[in-house]
């Protein structure tokens, strides 16, 4: 019990790693306390900008009478006489708000219900258990299955995250950062949606030239054929490759012509000419968007406007066909398009059967809230696959190791990367609830090692305590991480 003035404030902590809850109340004793007390409400004002206030009691009593004659309630809030305005007491258990802050689950407030975002169990058992659990259904379900795709390197996984609320899915500047199929939750009133992040689409030549997983080649088409709509992300920012679909793209949205598609223009923020875009757009979507012709302004530009990079029509066919070629033994999807239609494939730049266009940056949250907002439009009635606490389909040892790697691409050079491996020597509850991890990083050769140690070992440290202030936010609770790096035998 702390005590400044007349404010008297209790401060409970939970064993939860969140913010103190304040419950407070103050009293105003005689005229003019207000003026006297009010370097002490600003100091508090600090305090309680940055805390949860579940518990708001507040007593105006300028004589010694009771408070329910000067106070006149309303629908949202108490008025008292004298001018304040003060919200009503609204009492919540810490056991209770210790229970819908992990589980997700629906809290009334101001006569509607909103859910607390949903988060990752830090115990494999846990989760599993949350993915076979039976969906909590509303009465009238809606369901969407979205699958993201797109070249490497497009921002799939950084709109995933946004629209998820949470970071869930590993993000980095460098290409193939998604090594597999990923799956996330978002569940908002009756509508559930499903985002299915996957790999940038790729060749069997590149899997086989750079060493790759095989499921970058089978994820994405798999994912396709089990979606309701197609999210194709288009990097906007990369001038040589912004003014026409990749080829393993449009090899996609070929072979599955029926299921809907939108097209994202992605890091509009990069981009300096911003009326460039409709030019880019008349080309990605061959003028046609939801059946109806494009018409667009012609504009007269100086001599000195940027040109676009043009790539030699001949090197660029060559190119594809030696990408689209199939090394021998490769696991890679069968096309089921003929030669001639391939050859008309590679002609086109673009789609025209797109549903509709958007342009926004993925680090944007308002950009990617309109985007959200039409997915929940565009959901069907359906039974929800999901339970509402379900945050992501992945296990938290998955979740820790994608994020490590995030990491070791941000921070380390060129190939480096991408030849460290992982194992988890330790996952382990503490008694203080503190979840403590170590993982060994394992390196081919002794100077990919040193690099990552880094000098006094400050490297390591610096990925480690990163990645540990991203999975608390995860596993809603503190995380000890802790990182060594061991030599490939």
């Amino acid at each position: 019990l702390h005590s400044v003035g007349n404010v008297s404030v209790n401060t409970h902590f939970s064993s939860l790693a969140v913010k103190p809850v304040i419950l407070f109340k103050i009293q105003r004793t005689h005229r003019g306390c207000w003026c006297q007390n009010s370097m002490a409400f600003r100091m508090w004002g600090q305090i309680l900008g940055r805390s949860p206030v579940l518990c708001r009691e507040v007593v105006l009593s300028a004589q010694r009478q009771p408070a329910s004659r000067f106070l006149i309630t309303g629908n949202a809030a108490c008025r008292a006489r004298n001018g304040f305005i003060c919200t009503p007491a609204c009492f919540i258990s810490s056991q209770t708000f210790r229970t819908r802050l992990t589980k997700g689950t629906a809290a009334e407030a101001d006569g509607s219900f909103h859910r607390f975002p949903a988060s990752v169990p830090p115990d494999r058992t846990e989760q599993v258990s949350l993915l076979l659990k039976h969906p909590d259904q509303p009465d009238h379900s809606k369901v969407l299955k979205v699958a993201i795709i797109g070249a490497p390197n497009a921002g799939k996984s950084t709109v995933s995250n946004q629209l998820l609320g949470r970071k869930v899915f590993a993000v980095s500047k460098k290409v193939h950062t998604t090594r597999t199929r990923s799956l996330g939750v978002l569940t908002e009133d009756d509508t559930q949606i499903i985002l299915l992040d996957t790999p940038g689409l790729t060749t069997p030549s590149k899997v086989k030239r750079h060493q790759l997983e095989k499921s970058m080649l089978v994820d994405p088409w798999n994912t396709v054929r089990e979606a309701n709509i197609i999210v194709v992300m288009v990097d906007v920012g990369d001038k040589w490759t912004c003014s026409r679909l990749d080829f393993e793209v449009l090899k996609c949205l070929t072979q599955h012509p029926e299921i809907p598609a939108i097209l994202v223009l992605n890091k509009v923020d990069l981009l300096k000419c911003k009326d460039r875009l409709l030019d880019l757009t008349a080309e990605l979507t061959c003028g046609v968007v939801n059946g109806r012709k494009m018409r667009i302004r012609p504009v007269i530009k100086p001599p000195w406007a940027e040109k676009r990079p043009v790539r030699d029509s001949g090197a660029a066919e060559s190119a594809l066909d030696e990408d689209s070629a199939e090394p021998e033994g490769s696991a890679g999807p069968k096309s089921a398009l003929s030669k001639e239609q391939l050859k008309v494939l590679r002609r086109q730049h673009g789609w025209p059967h797109f549903k509709d266009v958007f342009m926004l940056s993925s680090v944007d949250r308002e950009d990617v809230e309109t985007l959200k907002r039409y997915l929940m439009v565009a959901a069907k009635p359906g039974a929800w696959p999901y339970h509402s606490e379900v945050l992501t389909d992945q296990s938290p040892e998955e979740v820790c190791t994608n994020i490590i790697r995030e990491k070791l691409l941000e921070y380390l050079p060129q190939e480096v990367p991408y030849s460290v491996t992982q194992s988890v020597e330790l996952w382990q509850d503490r008694e203080n609830g503190e979840l403590d991890i170590s993982v060994k990083l394992h390196a081919k050769k002794e100077a990919h090692m040193s690099m990552m140690i880094g000098t006094a070992g400050l490297m390591v440290a610096r990925i480690a305590q990163e990645a540990g202030e991203d999975l608390s936010r995860v596993f809603l609770r503190d995380v000890k991480l802790r990182l060594s790096v061991k030599l490939k035998k």
